[in-house]
């Protein structure tokens, strides 16, 4: 029916008519750029919208992508590592229908262009490197030195995933006292970057040695979280270690590069957890058995030190002890010999005593003698030493007799002589 601008249609014609001008306008498929929104599967089926914003307001647009070009554009996806999920942007080629039931515009998916996908996601990457690497954010957490023995870490995560099980367990098995604090975290989709961050905030914040942020692998825009800006810094300017294990071995997230330790997957981050721990375990041991060593050694050579000082002191002792004898002996020797001195001096004195005793005056006035002095107290040793008419005293033992000198004084031998005449 032509459209002369009077021509009625009905309902059913008017989408005919459109269809028809649709496929006249854009041949046989259109490429649209947009952004996934709203992604459900119907049986085989997928349907989701493509939206773009638009000065604060969205244009969306209707898609459907049927089994049978599902099965066909599906492994070029995933070849690609590009998985369809909400956020994701698409280049996407298709006809576009207005479906009458409802009447709604919708695209029929004919194929999909991966590295656009790709493409946006690294140019997206790209230029948040280029901001970091321009504020000296590169390397900015890998400065940080690692605590001696990290054993409280902070995991961020979505606590029941296999990333967080894979790397509980894994630190289970170790054997050493890890304290772990997870922190659950949405780590992909329109959340992922906000929770990822809050929860690095959240580790630092218990106290931790190290944050670890880990992931299980996907595909490469399911990693797109990684690559944002808002994860970056808060890995950059973590005061704290930051370890990451995220994604598939051959891919490399931003906060891979931000971090202070990368590793391709949450396993393998926590196998060099514990092997950091292993070796600092047995550095420790290593420095403790050589200060025990070494103080061993030194006990032994000041134990040899002492006794052998402990001998020469006793040799010494013994040989000063020997002398100190020898030097007691001659002196108790030398001392024993003037008591026997003493002893002969004290005998000669009683000698002389009793001699002295026996010459005492008293003595011999009690045996008879007696004592004639002159007036003057001189004693009368000679006859010469009197004078006639001189007074005497002679002394007795039991008292004092005086006298005076009449006559002729003559000796004794003058008085015999007389006699004999």
């Amino acid at each position: 029916m032509a459209d002369d601008g009077d021509t009625t249609y009905t309902v059913g014609g008017l989408t005919d008519a459109i269809n028809r001008r649709l496929r006249e306008g854009f041949g046989h498929g259109v490429w649209v750029a947009g952004e996934v929104s709203g992604l459900r599967a119907s049986g085989a089926h997928l349907y989701f919208s493509l939206v773009e914003d638009i000065d604060g307001s969205k244009a969306t647009l209707a898609v459907s992508l049927f089994a049978n070009v599902k099965r066909t554009v599906m492994p070029k996806l995933t070849q690609n590592r590009v998985e369809l999920a909400d956020g994701t942007k698409v280049r996407i080629r298709g006809t576009l229908d207005v479906y009458a039931p409802s009447g709604r515009l919708s695209l029929k998916v004919s194929d999909i262009d991966p590295q656009f996908t790709l493409g946006d996601i690294t140019a997206a990457r790209d230029a948040v490197l280029a901001r970091l690497s321009a504020e000296g954010l590169m390397t900015r957490n890998a400065a940080i030195p690692m605590p001696i023995m990290p054993l409280r870490i902070g995991v961020v995560t979505s606590i029941g995933s296999a990333a967080w099980h894979d790397f509980r367990d894994e630190i289970a098995r170790s054997g050493f006292g890890f304290h772990l604090l997870g922190i659950d975290a949405r780590v992909q989709g329109d959340q992922a970057e906000t929770m990822v961050a809050a929860g690095i905030e959240r580790a630092v914040a218990l106290g931790v040695d190290v944050v670890v942020v880990v992931r299980g692998g996907g595909a490469r825009n399911d990693l797109a979280a990684f690559d944002y800006e808002l994860i970056a810094r808060a890995i950059a300017t973590c005061p704290v270690p930051v370890w990451t294990g995220v994604g598939h071995e051959i891919d490399r997230t931003v906060a891979d590069e931000v971090a202070h330790t990368a590793h391709k997957t949450p396993t393998a981050c926590a196998d060099a957890l514990v092997d950091l721990v292993a070796a600092r375990a047995r550095a420790a041991e290593e420095t403790w058995a050589a200060i025990s060593a070494g103080a061993t050694a030194q006990v032994v050579a000041a134990a040899t030190a002492l006794t052998s000082r402990a001998t020469r002191v006793a040799s010494r002792t013994h040989q000063a002890v020997a002398r100190s004898d020898e030097r007691l002996r001659a002196r108790t020797d030398r001392l024993r010999r003037i008591g026997l001195a003493l002893d002969r001096a004290a005998a000669g004195v009683d000698e002389r005593d009793r001699r002295v005793a026996l010459l005492d005056p008293v003595r011999l006035l009690e045996r008879g003698w007696s004592i004639t002095t002159r007036a003057d107290g001189r004693p009368v040793r000679s006859i010469a030493d009197v004078s006639d008419g001189e007074q005497l005293r002679t002394r007795l033992a039991d008292g004092t007799v005086t006298s005076t000198v009449t006559g002729t004084v003559r000796s004794p031998e003058e008085a015999d002589s007389d006699e004999q005449h």
